[in-house]
């Protein structure tokens, strides 16, 4: 169609370029049909045609935001019946999710191509619920080549929801014959938490992959890889969650080498990878990072990963010693998601860093305050600082005022042992007391008069009986075994339990008590006790008694009558021993006990051979000394040598003398002294 033409001539040559943008749009050569399709705005500038093909020639060469002007100028002549789809693929494509939104619901006409896009707008909007109410009907309605990638949509959308919010993933019966749709399916078994069935799911999808890449030989090994990295991803995220983190990391290290081009990809693995480090391996988080912060990122996640990776940046500054940077990040977050608790746990956590407890506690506080639905949690960690402080009574009180916890057995004990820690007693039985009554209320509100008393509930009465039994409230320990009894009579430990208390308190009545319990006779147990001691537990197997012959039993009749004498060995003697004299009786003694020590004689001074410093003599050196005897030579020695000395087995070698009339120095002393301490050689 034509809008009218200046003459013959005009629309002629109009025609000539209809044809020319015929075939270069079917040969697809869009650029060169764009240049036809100008040429016919210019003999007519608002035909309808071929407006709309300029606008498909600017799609098909990605220009969105020049298509999207267009639209937009001649927006009187392409209304937005004749333009919708056009317009909201632009806005789609260009992350205008919201305006593209729009523009598909204001259209007059949804046809099939609108509700493909509807349900992609829909997927990207994390309206899974409408996304997959949408494709179910485009999957009822259509009979096309496109089948298959609308189940393949189908199914991430089915992930998504098991994922992400935790939905148990319907079963719609898809036959897995493509990578694509076992990937799918390996995500939401992995949002269920089957992790190992995921894991075969996603061997199968590489299998799959690798069998439709291998038909096309014009596809490389990297290619095959790179299209293998998803699911590599995947596979070593499933190892980070079974705890196999040298695996995980080695996995996503390989896939970080490949280069791949997926942003989103790469971001996910550097997050994986920071929260594998933690506080350990700052450096390489902080090269992972920039990962994350790569151009388009933020349209390639959800937004619950997106904020994963936000908050991990935050921690990565509290690890880095950034405190500036940590807290503009969690405020951030903070105000982005005011009822989240990770920000302001983490701004806690940076507070305790700095020292400053009280302000950290002050903060969780007015959190708890505001957000009551989330004061649970935020009470445990102000209860578990207290206890850092050392003001466990503080903890104690933090933690009985969360109320939905109170009665809970995990609290009860945890309350229990802080009081007596602190030697609390009165308030732990407190504890015990108004958890025993919050499961008699329950019981009395939501069950029937015959329905009998819960197993929580008993255990907590034996568990405070026993307490008060071991800190001597026996009177009031046998109320509550007097209850336990009463519950179920038969119960014999609970019976054996009340008469050991009551024999403390009540002889008499402990006395009457124990004639309910069963006689010995119904109690005794029938044990084989060769069976017993021939087992293999048994610490103990009684040997099998042999047959006894001739001499053996003789010998055994013998022991009997007689036992044998053991011969005693004589001591041994001094060799100085002398029989004539009779021994010191004080001789066991040590000699300073003994009455006729009279204590060392003084004045004999003995040679103190080995004492003083290095190189002394003692007094008898004089005689040691060479110089002095006739038979020493008559040349002096060198200044600084040691004199020449006899070969007397008993001199001191020259080279531990001391120079000759060089004077005692403290540096060799002090070297002794030193010797054997904290230096070395």
């Amino acid at each position: 169609k034509m809008a009218g033409a200046a003459g013959g001539g005009g629309a002629a040559g109009a025609a000539a370029l209809w044809s020319e943008v015929n075939r270069c749009g079917q040969n697809g050569d869009f650029g060169r049909a764009l240049k036809s399709v100008n040429k016919i705005l210019q003999i007519s500038k608002d035909d309808v045609t071929a407006l709309q093909c300029k606008v498909v020639c600017l799609i098909q060469n990605g220009s969105f935001k020049e298509a999207l002007s267009v639209i937009n100028t001649h927006s009187k002549v392409l209304s937005s019946d004749v333009i919708a789809f056009e317009k909201a693929y632009c806005e789609y494509r260009l992350n205008r999710i919201e305006n593209a939104l729009k523009t598909i619901q204001s259209a007059s006409q949804q046809t099939d191509k609108l509700k493909e896009l509807y349900g992609q707008v829909l997927y990207r909007l994390e309206r899974y619920d409408d996304c997959l109410a949408a494709y179910r009907d485009l999957i009822r309605n259509s009979q096309d080549e496109y089948e298959e990638e609308r189940k393949t949509n189908l199914s991430a959308v089915v992930a998504a929801q098991s994922t992400w919010e935790r939905v148990m993933p319907e079963e719609l019966g898809l036959r897995e014959a493509t990578y694509e749709l076992c990937y799918n399916s390996a995500c939401a078994l992995i949002g269920q938490g089957k992790l190992n069935e995921a894991m075969k799911k996603l061997q199968k999808a590489e299998e799959l992959c690798r069998q439709s890449l291998s038909e096309d030989s014009d596809v490389t090994e990297e290619d095959v890889e790179a299209e293998l990295a998803i699911i590599h991803g995947q596979m070593a995220y499933i190892m980070q969650l079974q705890g196999r983190m040298e695996d995980a990391l080695q996995l996503y290290n390989q896939i970080i080498k490949l280069k791949p081009t997926d942003v989103g990809l790469l971001a996910v693995i550097a997050n994986n990878i920071i929260t594998i480090n933690k506080d350990q391996n700052v450096f390489d988080s902080k090269k992972k990072v920039k990962l994350t912060n790569a151009e388009g990122v933020e349209h390639k996640l959800s937004k619950k990963q997106l904020q994963a990776i936000e908050f991990n940046k935050a921690l990565l500054a509290m690890y880095t010693n950034q405190a500036d940077q940590c807290r503009k990040l969690s405020a951030s977050l903070q105000s982005q998601s005011p009822e989240h608790l990770l920000p302001v746990l983490i701004q806690a956590a940076q507070l305790c860093r700095e020292k400053q407890h009280s302000k950290a506690i002050g903060l969780l506080q007015d959190f708890a305050e505001q957000h009551p639905a989330n004061a649970a949690e935020i009470k445990l960690t102000m209860a578990q600082l207290k206890i850092a402080q050392g003001s466990v009574t503080k903890a104690c009180m933090i933690l009985r005022s969360i109320e939905e916890l109170q009665h809970k057995p995990g609290m009860v004990s945890a309350l229990v042992t802080m009081y007596s820690h602190e030697e609390d007693i009165d308030s732990a039985i407190e504890v015990f007391t108004q958890a025993i009554q919050w499961y008699q209320q329950f019981q009395a509100s939501h069950c029937s008069v015959f329905q009998p008393e819960s197993p929580v509930h008993l255990s907590l009465i034996r568990e405070a009986a026993n307490f008060k039994l071991k800190h001597g409230r026996k009177k009031e320990a046998i109320s509550d075994l007097e209850e336990l009894w009463k519950q179920n009579p038969n119960d014999v430990h609970t019976l054996a339990q009340l008469i050991s208390a009551y024999s403390l308190v009540d002889p008499e009545k402990a006395k009457v008590l124990s004639k309910h319990l069963p006689s010995s006779d119904t109690m005794s147990l029938k044990v084989d006790v060769d069976a017993l001691e021939n087992s293999h537990g048994a610490t103990y197997v009684r040997k099998k008694a042999g047959k006894l012959t001739g001499d053996n039993q003789q010998k055994e009749q013998g022991q009997g009558d007689v036992k044998k004498k053991k011969k005693k060995k004589k001591g041994k003697l001094p060799k100085n021993y002398d029989p004539k004299v009779t021994p010191d009786p004080e001789r066991w003694l040590p000699m300073r006990e003994r009455s006729y020590y009279r204590g060392r004689k003084k004045g004999k001074k003995k040679d103190q051979v080995g004492k003083g410093t290095q190189g002394s003599t003692t007094a008898g050196s004089s005689e040691l000394d060479a110089s002095r005897t006739a038979s020493s030579p008559p040349t002096s020695p060198r200044p600084g040598s040691a004199a020449a000395v006899s070969a007397a087995s008993n001199v001191i070698p020259p080279r531990h003398q001391k120079p000759a009339g060089a004077p005692a120095t403290k540096k060799k002393q002090q070297q002794k002294k030193k010797k054997g301490g904290k230096g070395g050689w």
